[in-house]
């Protein structure tokens, strides 16, 4: 693709845009150099490079990829055996430091940037001059003190005779002896000496050597004779200091001589990497794609948008090379057909250059061995040629170099002269293209290239989108479809009055006149329906993302729920454990209490180990694991529409719409969807219930072999009521429903005791006396 068509699409304009996104002298030098490459591996090779370095951007967007500097000129010159100064000379270690980091950030992630990596590894190795450069050259470009140790001696020396110089200035300038003689009490230096500043009448009173006078002549700079001979120690430092300094920085210049060609293609390197990361960064300005490139040469842009339009260009979509090699453009003027016809120019110039263009993903770019551009008035003054004149003289141009893998764009084909002739000209030159194999893409208003696409094979109509309704273009490209220019609707609109319009459509034949009109209803039906169909569309993916996310969120919560129950059957296991344990304890303290206290004691020990072994009772209760609903569900083996059924994968219960086999359309709630046979089940019956009142599993454990019947008879009252209380307790532990106290008829002392504290145990219900068969008034029967 030569450089006059490169113009013509304003590819100039794209690289200067780029360049924005360069770092570095050299990566800008190379976005200037940029142009389409004709080998289709490189090409691929190229845009592989960017697709790593937007990778790289998105991964660690803070990388530091730069603070190197241009130093070319600085290499050459060392090379041919020049000198460089201290800055120039940190300029080189800045960037040295800057390759080595570059190197070392490429190295240790080879496996995530491997093309990137893999031009790092041209990174030379400079630790050593590094090194040599940074231990005696400070940030800035002043040698250091520690660059050479007689460079250090010498400013020690120097530092010290400065001093002593000073102090005995100081000592002059404070003496009241010739403070008189001072216009200032202060030290200064002129020519590379210190001096004090004398006035002019008092010269003979300061012996010394003048160096200076003001400009008015008043005051004169004056070198005392007592610093005279320190003065001139100072001044043979110096030049002692100047001389080793320029020795440091002399090798310094040579050690990077000797490296010179490692350093400018080590350059050359950084400014690849900055090429590339400019190309990246401009990619994600542009929120571009790479395409993907075939050998043939077709092209299938989708949504692309002119990237120097971006924010207000309509996106386009154009195919060429698959159902058709001519694509003819017609409508109004004001329609955008240029801007189609440049933006798929551009994005295949981009694409050839390595670039990735701003289309959609899935944009195929084929390989074209020239592409071909007539766009826009090009008319020289110069050579005194007419729009017509001057499009023709391109067009005979390409005709002459054009073949089957070309692509030719042509604006307005056939415009600027008589239409009639114009018309059968541009048919003469799609017909000679057609033949050659070109792919063409070619604007015009002539109504009779309309009817050339249906007239030959491979030739296809389009036209720029025209709302009807707000006689405005949308600038969106119909492919398939023929456009209108649109004048009448276009004068109207900008003000020409309706009068000159009718007249004007009088002039047209009624045949004219009725396709006109049907092309307009046509149009505005197309639109309606166009419309219609986005807006179902827009429906339909509403309702899959909705349909995702329900399903998601029932696999979250059936996940949640497996989570929670298996915390929860931990927790209550451990909650039962330490129940136990404290059930123990409490009844083995309220055992001592009996034993050691008074009655009074006993029965209020009683009360609070009964109230706090009911709360432990209630908490074990309330912390019982309900069983898994996987248990209350079984296999379906037939299933018919109308069912209720249950699908474990989601905890849903659904109704079955439809069976076909194994596959099964079920809802559940707003939701339909398909499943097999074997995701379903059907609901067993509700879950088992809690345990029922009194005590929990636990607690039948601890005392399931005890007794229903206590016998008393012989005993003591006060002993008869230590084991009446632990036994209720313990049978109200167990879940007895009723136990058998036998105390006897006797003198009925110890039935009364026993009824007694019947009357206010909390876990007796009621009581009787026995009847016949249960042994009378000598037991009493007792539920609990």
């Amino acid at each position: 693709m030569d450089n006059r068509n490169l113009k013509r699409l304003e590819f100039g304009k794209v690289k200067e845009k780029l360049a924005e996104y360069a770092g570095s002298e050299p990566g800008r030098e190379m976005i200037a150099n940029l142009m389409p490459m004709r080998d289709r591996d490189d090409i691929i090779d190229a845009l592989a490079e960017v697709t790593e370095g937007r990778e790289l951007l998105r991964l660690e967007p803070t990388a530091r990829l730069g603070g190197w500097n241009d130093v070319r000129e600085e290499a050459r010159r060392c090379r041919r055996g020049g000198i460089l100064d201290g800055e120039e000379l940190w300029h080189v270690a800045q960037t040295l430091s800057a390759s080595r980091q570059i190197k070392t950030f490429f190295n240790e992630r080879r496996e995530t940037y491997r093309r990137l990596g893999e031009i790092a590894l041209g990174l030379g190795d400079y630790k050593e001059l590094e090194k040599g450069i940074t231990s005696a050259v400070l940030p800035g470009g002043e040698i250091s003190d520690r660059a050479s140790e007689r460079l250090f001696n010498i400013r020690r020396k120097m530092a010290s005779a400065q001093l002593r110089v000073k102090e005995r200035l100081d000592a002059i300038i404070r003496s009241t002896s010739y403070q008189k003689y001072l216009q200032d009490p202060i030290v200064t230096m002129r020519e590379g000496r210190y001096v004090v500043p004398v006035k002019q009448e008092y010269r003979s009173q300061v012996p010394g050597i003048v160096h200076d006078q003001s400009a008015s002549g008043a005051t004169l700079f004056i070198e005392p004779m007592p610093v005279v001979e320190a003065n001139n120690e100072v001044r043979t430092l110096m030049a002692e200091e100047k001389q080793e300094v320029e020795r440091i920085i002399r090798e310094l210049s040579a050690k990077i001589g000797t490296r010179a060609e490692d350093l400018l293609y080590t350059l050359e390197v950084l400014g690849r990497i900055d090429f590339i990361m400019a190309k990246a960064r401009y990619s994600a300005s542009l929120n571009a794609w790479v395409p993907r490139i075939i050998a043939e040469s077709r092209l299938n842009i989708k949504h692309g948008k002119h990237p120097l339009l971006t924010g207000k260009a309509v996106p386009t979509s154009i195919h060429l090379g698959f159902d058709f090699d001519t694509l003819v453009i017609t409508g109004p003027n004001t329609g955008g057909k240029t801007v189609t016809l440049k933006t798929a120019g551009l994005l295949v110039a981009m694409a050839h250059s390595g670039l990735h263009v701003p289309a959609e993903d899935g944009t195929v770019i084929g390989m074209f061995d020239q592409v071909f551009v007539d766009i826009g008035d090009e008319q020289s003054i110069e050579q005194s040629l007419s729009t017509f004149s001057s499009h023709m003289t391109n067009i005979v141009d390409l005709l002459g170099k054009v073949t089957n893998k070309s692509l030719v764009l042509l604006d307005e084909l056939g415009a600027g002269t008589d239409p009639t002739e114009g018309s059968a000209l541009a048919q003469a030159i799609l017909d000679k293209l057609r033949l050659s194999g070109a792919k063409t893409v070619a604007t015009t208003h002539y109504g009779e290239l309309k009817s050339y696409a249906y007239a030959h094979d491979r030739v296809e109509n389009a036209s720029v989108e025209f709302d009807p309704e707000t006689l405005r273009p949308t600038y969106r490209l119909l492919t398939g479809r023929p456009g209108r220019s649109n004048a009448f609707e276009i004068a109207l609109r900008l003000g020409l009055d309706k009068a000159v319009i009718d007249q004007a459509r009088g002039f047209l034949s009624e045949e004219q006149v009725k396709i006109a009109d049907l092309m307009t209803e046509l149009e505005k039906a197309r639109v309606h329906a166009e419309k219609e169909r986005l807006a179902a569309e827009k429906l339909r993916i509403d309702a899959e993302e909705y349909k995702e996310q329900y399903l998601a969120l029932l696999n979250k919560i059936q996940t949640s729920k497996d989570e929670v129950m298996a915390r929860a059957v931990a927790e209550s296991r451990d909650l039962i454990k330490k129940s136990r344990r404290e059930v123990e304890s409490l009844l083995e303290e309220m055992r001592s209490k009996l034993k050691e206290d008074s009655m009074r004691g006993r029965e209020q020990a009683l009360t609070n180990a009964r109230q706090r072994l009911k709360q432990i009772q209630q908490t074990t209760e309330a912390m019982e694991p309900e069983d898994d609903y996987r248990e209350n569900v079984q296999a379906i083996t037939d299933v018919k529409p109308g069912d209720e059924i249950f699908l474990p994968k989601y905890g849903q219960q659904g109704v079955v719409l439809d069976v076909s086999g194994d596959d099964v359309h079920v809802q559940i709630g707003i939701i339909r969807m398909t499943v097999n046979r074997k995701e379903l089940a059907r609901a067993k019956g509700k879950k088992k219930d809690r345990l029922g009142p009194g005590t929990g599993n636990l607690v039948q454990q601890k005392a399931k072999d005890i007794s229903t019947r206590l016998d008393m008879r012989g005993m003591r009252v006060e002993e008869a009521l230590a084991d009446l209380d632990k036994y209720l307790d313990d049978a109200c532990l167990a879940g007895l429903p009723v136990v058998y106290l036998v105390h006897g008829k006797g003198t009925g002392a110890l039935r009364a005791a026993v009824q007694q504290v019947l009357k206010q145990h909390p876990g007796v219900k009621t009581y009787r006396l026995g009847e016949q068969g249960e042994g009378g008034s000598g037991v009493t029967v007792v539920y609990l």
